[in-house]
């Protein structure tokens, strides 16, 4: 075998390998972003790593900055910098789900979704609010499961642009709106809509008694609202110093301004108005471990990585692209920690009826 053969086969065997290195260890979500189509958002792209250096240095004492009035901006900062990441490696729906046997990850994020649009009640064409509702992935499951009309609302720009985008890829256009909005302040008239949902969403709230105060206000009497909360469970010790790091790293990884204790959110409910007609922690079993997708996840954060280090050398990738996923891989491991220790929960589910006569 000649020179030029040997450099000619070594060449397709490299071809073969990064193809099969990034195609079939691909992202989770292969029909949304793709690693070259990363961005910071609406962020120019010279001016990734020095928003990533803000948002670290304003988030690095969470509790702190409890009722600081910035904390809608950097919340808005912090998506910029993830939102494609998360589209790339994890898929549309910015949430967890419990693991259900026999069921893929899409597939137990789905019946999630349609767990909370079900206990709402609504019927086809009712008006229904997602309260943070990111790029639509919830928006989408629940608009084609219940043919409700569902108004969404996010802080950031990027991801109104990327969910009006997939609403329409997916035909749902018609039944999908979407707003750029803080929904501590929603652009809503007063009892407008048959039933409200978020998803993993308040948390970034930094006053959880605000954003209830607006929903209660935006939500029809006799209707309800059921959100998906994060919180610290019975099981965290305020005083354990390994608990305290977890939480903390949770916090600081996904632009959380504190998060509040399961006690927390009934009692917020009740005070806004809210008659509580149910409330479960949906981690408990005998759900499956809602983590273990981010445990089996490793060798696919490793690999994605790596590719995200190559692109940003290349300057594909923004600058500071690298600092924001290594971020996110350290935030997944304090999660999981807190899903095995039983310490944190993201999906204490809460549902709540306005009184039909105020």
């Amino acid at each position: 075998m000649d020179s030029l053969t040997l450099i000619c086969t070594a060449a397709l065997l490299a071809a073969g390998g990064l193809y099969w290195f990034v195609c079939f260890f691909g992202s989770a979500e292969v029909k949304g972003k793709r690693a070259v189509q990363l961005t910071g958002g609406s962020i120019d792209k010279e001016n990734v790593q020095d928003n990533y250096k803000q948002y670290w240095s304003f988030f690095r004492s969470p509790k702190e900055i409890e009722t600081a009035e910035k904390v809608p901006v950097f919340v808005d900062t912090f998506y910029n910098l993830v939102t494609d990441i998360y589209e790339w490696g994890w898929g549309q729906s910015f949430h967890f789900s419990p693991s259900l046997p026999g069921k893929s990850n899409r597939e137990a994020t789905r019946i999630h979704e349609e767990m909370a649009v079900d206990l709402l009640g609504v019927k086809p064409g009712s008006r229904i609010l997602d309260a943070g509702c990111g790029v639509g992935g919830p928006m989408r499951a629940i608009a084609a499961h219940s043919k409700a009309n569902v108004v969404g609302i996010t802080i950031n720009e990027y991801q109104v642009k990327r969910a009006r985008m997939h609403n329409k890829k997916a035909g749902l256009d018609s039944l999908c709106e979407v707003v750029c909005g803080n929904f501590l302040q929603m652009p809503f008239a007063d009892n407008s809509f048959d039933g409200v949902y978020s998803i993993e969403a308040t948390c970034h709230a930094p006053n959880l008694e605000e954003v209830y105060q607006e929903i209660y206000r935006v939500l029809k009497p006799g209707s309800l609202y059921i959100s998906y909360e994060w919180v610290t469970t019975e099981l965290y010790k305020a005083e354990d110093p390994e608990h305290v790091e977890i939480i903390h790293g949770i916090e600081r990884g996904d632009a959380l301004p504190g998060l509040r204790t399961y006690k927390d959110i009934a009692q917020v409910a009740k005070k806004v108005g809210f008659e509580v007609v149910k409330e479960k922690d949906l981690a408990k079993p005998p759900s499956h471990p809602w983590w273990t997708r981010l445990k089996m996840g490793r060798m696919a954060y490793w690999r994605n990585h790596i590719l995200v280090t190559i692109l940003a050398f290349l300057g594909i990738a923004p600058k500071g692209t690298v600092d924001v996923h290594e971020m996110l891989f350290v935030t997944a491991d304090y999660l999981a920690q807190g899903g095995e220790k039983g310490i944190f929960s993201p999906m204490h589910m809460i549902l709540c009826r306005k009184p039909a006569a105020e």
